[in-house]
């Protein structure tokens, strides 16, 4: 489609200086008009002056959609992903990766329920998040028309799109001034929602210099934890967490109960350099409290409960689902055919997991459950009547066998 067969267009907008910017020159550019979808994912900011920000920008009231989400993406998403142990490169939790296909989901859904021809993201040309927006509206929806503002305009940094916004009378929100009193350049990047916050951009540029304590604006620093270290308790059925002390709680109260518990103790600060999807290294921090958490809680109750050769197999295979969904494939084939192998691991993970939270660290203490295949007679380091220690002679000399041979032969050379 050219810019003028786009008649209506869907954009996720947070209100924040990007989209407002977004959504002006999709009407000057396209012509179009404009459907706000904006996204309550736990982010912590408040979502609904984003509908006055819409208003003011000329939008109809029945094209601003603000949805919470929290319990679906929750559910769905980011509990699918943690049955998995996902991690990408040995560190990152994925907490803004798993975000981008419920976006996208509801953004498509929004398209066919309004008759829009097209949908619309704020992310650059640079990262990875254009590539997980693009493939979640296009495996939904193949004859959508996606525009990506920021490979289309020239206004490809900060200080532009604040001039664009004072020229357009676009009004920002005045979280971070200059000398002067006017808006200025957010000192990070980041990005937010109830699994984690992550930071990106200006100083974390140089990946030798240390970020400054300032910028940690979820946890308190480790050095400042409590001296005390708190006990908690997780129980587990299917794989998925579903209550903490015994209190049975719903998805998303679990995980926003678990990113207290790990704020208070400075739970979940990493810094890395991640290989990003479209060529280049990238420098991040991120806070995920509740998920560092959960994380150690699941291992810890797979551990009694998974048999040996399905757990080794799933450590397999995670680092293939954790770049699917680090690189935008969640709607794909293979990432269902993998979740669907995870999830036929997980209907005897049940059970209960006691942590110890203490100065940045989370401690196993204690696992139970009804299903443990953990078998104290056959494990004792005490006398037993269950397992004959002369059987592993033959064990071991059968696993051996093919190294004697090639022993017995090579001597014959």
């Amino acid at each position: 489609m050219s810019k003028k067969e786009v008649k209506k267009v869907v954009l996720a907008y947070s209100g924040g200086l990007d989209t407002s910017v977004i959504l002006k020159w999709l009407q000057d550019e396209y012509n179009a008009e404009v459907i706000t979808f904006t996204a309550d994912l736990g982010q912590g900011e408040e979502v609904e002056p984003a509908r006055e920000k819409a208003l003011a920008m000329g939008i109809k009231p029945e094209n601003i959609f603000i949805l919470d989400i929290r319990e679906e993406f929750v559910k769905d998403y980011v509990f699918p992903m943690f049955r998995a142990n996902a991690i990408y490169e040995g560190e990152y939790l994925l907490g803004t990766s798993i975000a981008r296909p419920l976006i996208s989901k509801k953004q498509i859904e929004i398209a066919h329920k309004m008759g829009a021809d097209a949908v619309s993201h704020g992310a650059t040309g640079k990262g990875n998040d254009q590539v997980r927006f693009e493939l979640g509206y296009l495996g939904l929806d193949s004859e959508i028309t996606v525009i990506a503002p920021w490979r289309e305009w020239d206004l490809n940094s900060r200080e532009k799109l604040l001039s664009y916004a004072s020229e357009h009378g676009i009004t920002i929100d005045k979280k971070h001034l200059d000398e002067n009193g006017n808006p200025a350049v957010s000192p990070y990047s980041m990005d937010a929602n109830l699994l984690h916050i992550s930071y990106e951009g200006l100083s974390l540029e140089d990946p030798n210099a240390e970020p400054e304590e300032a910028m940690w604006l979820w946890s308190v620093s480790p050095e400042n934890a409590p001296d005390k270290a708190e006990y908690i308790t997780i129980g587990y059925k299917n794989g998925d967490p579903i209550s903490i002390n015994d209190e049975e709680m719903s998805p998303a109260t679990i995980l926003k109960t678990l990113n207290e518990y790990g704020n208070k103790h400075g739970i979940g600060r990493i810094d890395i350099v991640e290989n990003r999807y479209v060529g280049m290294k990238a420098r991040g921090c991120y806070e995920t409290p509740g998920g560092t958490i959960m994380l150690k809680g699941h291992r810890a109750i797979e551990s009694i409960t998974l048999d040996r050769e399905a757990a080794h197999l799933k450590d397999e295979l995670m680092p293939k689902y954790a770049k699917l969904i680090y690189q935008g494939y969640w709607f794909s084939p293979e990432r269902e055919m993998l979740q669907a192998s995870i999830d036929a691991t997980q209907k005897n993970v049940e059970g209960t997991v006691k942590l110890k939270l203490y100065k940045g660290n989370v401690t196993v203490v204690g696992r139970e459950s009804s299903k443990s295949l953990f078998s104290e007679a056959h494990s004792t380091f005490e006398e037993d009547e269950v397992y004959n220690q002369k059987d592993a002679e033959g064990f071991i000399r059968l696993n051996a066998l093919r190294f004697i041979i090639a022993g017995q032969t090579q001597n014959k050379k």
